[in-house]
């Protein structure tokens, strides 16, 4: 194993154990290193790739502190690398969001509060008959991000909302160049979001596994005849 993550593996172990906690103090770096029996310079290089994944958090003048350890912290890290990705994983990506924002959908049914319920309707109304591509995606980022929030598990929604970019941007392209995507994507959010007032997780699954699917199947069948044409 190399040192590097040798360094990272002893860090994570005090953390998992319980003897680092969120929020808590690193020891100093010579201290850490002879305790840990690492070079100063491998610990080094293990704070600095564990705070850019949010692990840590290096206060110069002051220290290294264990971050929140919050799932939404945490998953930064997923998002930036979602969005290096290239178009040709985008389908990956819509594959992974057809199996988790059904099961977000249908837990919101169940658990979202009322209140939250509401809000989700006053979203869309917002677009009050404004379906220009524009006022739609971004009102689509929000409902998304509502409805995940709305399952009560802050791991999902983090994992949802990590992979909205390049979905998003799929969604974008599909709205620019197919007549009546916009249209429809704004109705089957409302389909969603009545399924889940009416608290009927089944019936809320359902309606996000088409909205997904629909994104998925028309990008699938949009790159397989690029493919072609080149052929």
């Amino acid at each position: 194993m190399p040192v590097t993550d040798e360094a990272i593996e002893k860090i994570k172990a005090m953390i998992v154990s319980g003897e680092l906690r969120p929020g808590s103090r690193l020891p100093r770096e010579p201290d850490l290193a002879e305790r840990l029996g690492l070079s100063r310079n491998s610990l080094r290089e293990a704070v600095k790739a564990l705070s850019l994944i949010r692990v840590l958090d290096v206060r110069q003048g002051d220290g290294t502190y264990v971050t929140s350890l919050e799932p939404e912290l945490l998953v930064d890290a997923l998002s930036f690398v979602v969005d290096l990705q290239q178009d040709d994983t985008v389908l990956q990506f819509l594959e992974v969001r057809r199996i988790l924002e059904p099961a977000a959908a249908a837990m919101a049914a169940r658990v979202m509060p009322d209140e939250d319920i509401a809000a989700l309707g006053e979203l869309l109304d917002r677009l009050d008959g404004d379906t220009s591509l524009e006022s739609l995606i971004e009102n689509d980022m929000e409902f998304h991000r509502r409805l995940a929030a709305g399952s009560g598990n802050a791991v999902l929604c983090s994992l949802i909302e990590g992979l909205s970019a390049p979905t998003a941007r799929a969604r974008l392209w599909r709205g620019r160049v197919e007549e009546g995507a916009v249209a429809r994507a704004w109705q089957q959010h409302r389909a969603i979001y009545e399924a889940v007032a009416a608290r009927q997780p089944d019936l809320a699954q359902a309606w996000a596994t088409v909205h997904v699917g629909e994104v998925e199947q028309w990008l699938r069948g949009t790159l397989g005849a690029a493919v072609s044409e080149l052929d």
